[in-house]
């Protein structure tokens, strides 16, 4: 009898161990704590964004499928294209229903490519489906600095996301090609912050190529450049920008350069007031005149110049940063193999290269963390829950990526306070950005919503209004405030540590 005996029980064990693997899970998981923790806290950005991003690929297969799509430049884009497949390289013959092209050379090789593709135009709906993958790509590039950076809450990229009519129009109704250069923008950025700098440079370049709005960016490039590479490696860097620009712009530059660099780089092209956002209470006359343009030139050069020392000073602590996370790493690579070995219950080798973490060092590394919050204005960011001491030593160092993004996208949006006119697609130049700009201002959680949730009426409003343009110029002048405002706080905040610093020193 013993044998039965036996095989009836080795059953019911396996089940009790099963009922308890999944009573863990669901323990762990299923839990307001966890909920919380995966809507507040920046460090779930990488686990959200999976979500963003799945629910995003259905969201615009659904708006594919059943909205209907709208011609605008689709068309007129094939045309411009299809000058140019025939053997014609003058711009000024060049044209389109819509005018003449007045987009750089990237844009008319990546358009010809999409004019081949699908089948000389005429199958939308493929184009569609291609500027899809375009939006997802580019989000998630976007997530992975939102993620580096733990900045902002998961929950606001959540419903930025989702609730953005006008951006899913610009991508998959539209197929416009600004999308194609902001794509290539966030590229560049995460190449940059990966230190990849003559693969980001060439990226940068190939966006540019695509439409020039992308030059907002490059005042703060060329301080990034110079922070962290030198002037040799910058100079470098900007020739490797030039060269790229030269090799797409050869066909054109050899036979007609004038027509080419009149037409794919004209600084002085009027917009026509019917289409836009920001500038409908002016009157059409005001809105073309010759010296309300230089004053808004004249008024972007100034902002610029005003957040150049600020802007410096970040970019140089980013660089110290990243000199300390050279350092430390090592050291915490051969602590996490040592913790490691331990669990295993074999005796640790030490590396003869690797040396202890001095006093400085340990105490660097509990309060590294601790100042990035503090200059994020941010709350500590607690462990996941049903988490108990860490299985391995590390610090986020990508934390101090703020330091770099904020210039970078306060450079922009400095251009889109003070261009002359906003057409409905320039949007994408900063919508992915805003949310960080929002929550780099010292704003209560409601204003920085209530700027998020204005900005996006002002931008869904057709035809735009003069409410709606004010509101959007009003939008943008609290942002601007509230970034400067933390901006220079945290200025003032480091030279009081300086000034300590030295008086400890004396």
């Amino acid at each position: 009898m013993a044998p039965p005996r036996a095989t009836s029980h080795r059953p019911a064990v396996r089940r009790r161990k099963s009922v308890t693997f999944f009573q863990s899970l669901l323990d762990k998981y299923l839990n307001i704590r966890f909920f919380k923790y995966l809507l507040l806290e920046p460090a779930a950005v990488p686990l959200v964004g999976i979500f963003i991003l799945l629910a995003e690929s259905v969201i615009n297969l659904i708006v594919i499928r059943h909205v209907p799509y709208t011609e605008i430049d689709w068309v007129a884009y094939m045309q411009e294209c299809e000058g140019f497949l025939n053997g014609t390289t003058n711009y000024a013959l060049l044209r389109g229903d819509t005018g003449p092209l007045v987009y750089p050379a990237a844009f008319v090789y990546i358009y010809s490519a999409l004019y081949f593709v699908t089948s000389q135009g005429a199958n939308v709906r493929l184009a569609q489906y291609i500027f899809a993958g375009i939006y997802l790509l580019q989000l998630a590039l976007v997530l992975r600095l939102y993620a580096k950076s733990r900045k902002v809450p998961p929950y606001v990229l959540v419903l930025s996301a989702f609730t953005s009519y006008r951006i899913h129009s610009i991508y998959v109704l539209r197929l416009f090609n600004d999308p194609v250069a902001v794509l290539l923008l966030y590229a560049s950025l995460n190449l940059f912050l990966d230190r990849r700098w003559s693969l980001g440079s060439a990226f940068f370049s190939l966006a540019v190529g695509v439409k020039m709005n992308i030059l907002l960016y490059a005042p703060a490039l060329f301080l990034f450049y110079l922070a962290n590479l030198g002037v040799v490696k910058t100079f470098v860097q900007l020739l490797i920008c030039g060269v790229i620009q030269v090799l797409l712009g050869a066909p054109f530059l050899l036979t007609h350069p004038v027509e080419y660099l009149r037409g794919s780089f004209d600084l002085g092209r009027i917009f026509e007031h019917k289409w836009t956002v920001n500038y409908r209470f002016l009157t059409r006359e005001f809105f073309e005149n010759r010296s309300f343009h230089l004053s808004l030139l004249g008024l972007h050069l100034l902002l610029l110049l005003v957040f150049a020392k600020p802007t410096w000073t970040f970019f140089q602590s980013y660089v110290r940063l990243r000199r300390v996370e050279d350092q430390l790493q090592p050291q915490i690579a051969q602590k996490n193999r040592e913790v490691k070995t331990q669990k295993k219950g074999k005796k640790v080798e030490k590396e003869p290269e690797q040396e202890k973490f001095s006093n400085e060092q340990k105490s660097f590394l509990k309060a590294f963390e601790k100042s990035l919050q503090k200059a994020a204005g941010s709350k500590a960011t607690p462990t996941p829950p049903n988490r108990s001491e860490p299985e391995r030593y590390g610090i986020h160092f990508d934390r101090c990526t703020q330091l770099a993004l904020l210039p970078f996208f306060l450079s922009n949006l400095v251009g889109v306070a003070c261009a002359r006119s906003l057409h409905y697609q320039f949007y994408v130049w900063y919508f992915h950005s805003l949310p960080y700009l929002a929550w780099s201002t010292p704003y209560s959680l409601g204003v920085k919503c209530l700027i998020l949730g204005l900005i996006e009426y002002c931008w869904n409003t057709y035809p735009s209004t003069y409410f709606s343009s004010g509101a959007l110029h009003f939008s943008h002048l609290l942002l601007l405030g509230g970034v400067a405002k933390q901006l220079f706080q945290t200025m003032r905040l480091n030279n009081a540590v300086k000034k300590e610093q030295q008086k400890k020193v004396q």
